[in-house]
């Protein structure tokens, strides 16, 4: 009796996920920037670094590429990628986009921080 195996199964690499979710405006906002730069090879990374008054601060920026270990999720073919050391900090996390009067950018609604200081710009 022979058994036959799926090589291709077997071989392919799967990139992990993660649980920050992208609400439809910020994807929306996401996908006319990279219009502008006329960039279809950007992806949103979303980061957890040291910094600022209470310990952590969070950077997003557009980037091409997709690391070792990164984790990966689309969002209607916008790409989210976090780091392997952030996505603890940032599971369950939101990211939406505001545009008032008052304030214009992306804000991170994150269930994890314990709290934040007084401009808003750092967590812990």
């Amino acid at each position: 009796m022979s058994t036959v195996t799926n090589d291709v199964q077997a071989s392919a690499e799967e990139i992990p996920t993660h649980e920050v979710l992208l609400s439809d405006v910020a994807a929306g906002k996401v996908r006319s920037l990279l219009e502008q730069e006329g960039r279809t090879d950007l992806r949103l990374r979303v980061a957890v670094q040291p910094g600022g008054c209470s310990g952590l601060i969070y950077e997003l920026y557009f980037d091409e590429r997709v690391l070792d270990g990164d984790a990966v999720r689309d969002f209607d073919g916008v790409e989210v990628i976090v780091d392997k050391m952030s996505v603890p900090y940032l599971s369950g996390s939101s990211i939406d986009f505001e545009d008032t009067i008052s304030k214009q950018g992306f804000t991170i609604d994150n269930p994890n921080a314990a709290g934040s200081c007084a401009c808003g710009d750092s967590f812990h």
